[in-house]
């Protein structure tokens, strides 16, 4: 089935065409006609599948249909990141090239005036993240009482940074009567009562099994001591001769640390994170895109709303805290039906995050040692795990375990890691 078949006008196919896509995914296909309809909508699907095309094109119809551009915005989508919002702003931008329809960004980390001269100039379809959106409304520099089609786009993703009382403040400045869609990569207990809140007999639409990652993306794991990570990156990048990779850590500082070394390991790497300006954030990123840094290391700020095409490789350098972001960084690679790779790089205080990760997804993803960085044996089984909520000795570091009756049979008297773990508990931050 092609985009012809969807109801679309000719100025939006002629876009799509420029685009170059070869047919709609299965999310397009679905939600296009329903919001064409009218239809409240509640949506689901894989990261990397076209969620963003599948509202902004009957968007951009529904409101070129009633009419020449506005002073004020008739059409609101709200994210959860910056990079995110700048993303749908790109293609808000492309899809509708050839209609007569103004588009604004407004985010935090930059300067408020430009943004306040581009909504005074008037605008059809506002791209805001939620406290910068406020700001604005704060001031009386934006009006949102003519709103008529309201987007909240990776909706979880929003309740999980806390925004949700954000969202309220907002929904409360709209008019009564207006179409709104939630769309999200997972579903979740909480964005169904959000939905339930907010939806009038909406269409549901799920194309995939939710909190599952794409099928084109290969996934593996290598085993490793957490303090030679670093070491083994640098090994994997000259091993595999990779120039693009998008690297996951927890923190900042740690993003920051990691950039240091790859660069004294002759590898050009830059970071992204909250810490960082806005010019800073999208200067590397450009410069990752245009391939003259071979590694942005990100935190999870990044795991959604970075959009790089044919991303051929992600790496979790750490596993996050919460399962469900582990789907949404890889979904940074095999977008859009292409192929790609996730590799995670998993040290012993890990163990309780891959078995979260693993019942998450509801596969086993292989570990892998790498000769010369296979990790050591299991530390003490009493030494307490403070990554999973244990608890060190205020006297001084942790005495050693008795050796259990199994273990003593053996040389060393412990048993190699093998990955999982029974108690199932996941680390804590």
């Amino acid at each position: 089935m092609s985009f012809d078949s969807l109801g679309l006008q000719a100025d939006l196919l002629r876009a799509v065409a420029t685009q170059r896509y070869a047919r709609p995914t299965p999310i397009q296909l679905q939600a296009i006609p329903e919001i064409l309809a009218g239809h409240d909508l509640l949506a689901g699907a894989q990261t990397g599948t076209g969620k963003t095309a599948a509202f902004v094109l009957p968007l951009l119809q529904r409101l070129s249909e009633k009419g020449h551009p506005q002073r004020h915005p008739r059409a609101l989508i709200l994210t959860p990141t910056r990079e995110l919002a700048a993303q749908v702003g790109e293609r808000v931008h492309a899809y509708g090239l050839h209609l007569p329809l103004r588009s604004a960004i407004v985010f935090g980390g930059v300067g408020m005036q430009p943004q306040v001269n581009q909504l005074q100039r008037g605008v059809d379809v506002l791209i805001a993240t939620p406290g910068r959106l406020l700001d604005h409304a704060g001031r009386r520099t934006v009006d949102l009482s003519r709103v008529e089609i309201l987007v909240l786009d990776e909706a979880d993703r929003m309740l999980d940074m806390g925004f949700i009382h954000d969202i309220r403040r907002i929904i409360q400045l709209l008019p009564e009567r207006r179409q709104n869609l939630l769309f999200s990569a997972t579903y979740s207990d909480d964005i169904r009562r959000l939905a339930d809140g907010l939806l009038k007999r909406p269409k549901l639409i799920e194309v995939a099994r939710r909190n599952t990652a794409a099928e084109t993306v290969v996934q593996a794991a290598h085993p490793v001591d957490k303090a030679r990570k670093r070491d083994l990156l640098a090994h994997l990048f000259r091993r595999e001769g990779w120039h693009q990779v998008l690297v996951f850590t927890r923190t900042k500082a740690g993003a920051n640390r990691l950039v240091e070394h790859l660069g004294r390991e002759g590898i050009t790497a830059a970071a992204i994170h909250g810490n960082k300006s806005q010019s800073a954030r999208t200067r590397a990123l450009d410069d990752f895109k245009r391939g003259s840094v071979r590694a942005l290391v990100a935190t999870d700020i990044a795991a959604r709303g970075l959009d790089i095409v044919d991303l051929p490789q992600v790496v979790n350098f750490e596993l996050p805290n919460v399962a469900e972001d582990y789907v949404h960084r890889i979904g940074r690679t095999g977008r859009a039906g292409a192929g790609g790779k996730a590799l995670s790089l998993v040290s012993h205080d890990e163990r309780g995050l891959l078995q979260g990760i693993q019942r998450l997804l509801r596969r086993e993803i292989a570990l892998d040692p790498v000769v010369g960085f296979e990790p050591s044996l299991v530390p003490p089984e009493s030494e307490p795990d403070r990554s999973l909520g244990g608890r060190r000795d205020s006297r001084g570091p942790s005495r050693p375990a008795r050796k259990p009756a199994a273990a003593a049979a053996s040389p060393a008297g412990k048993r190699p890691w093998r990955g999982g773990d029974r108690r199932g508990r996941g680390a804590t931050p």
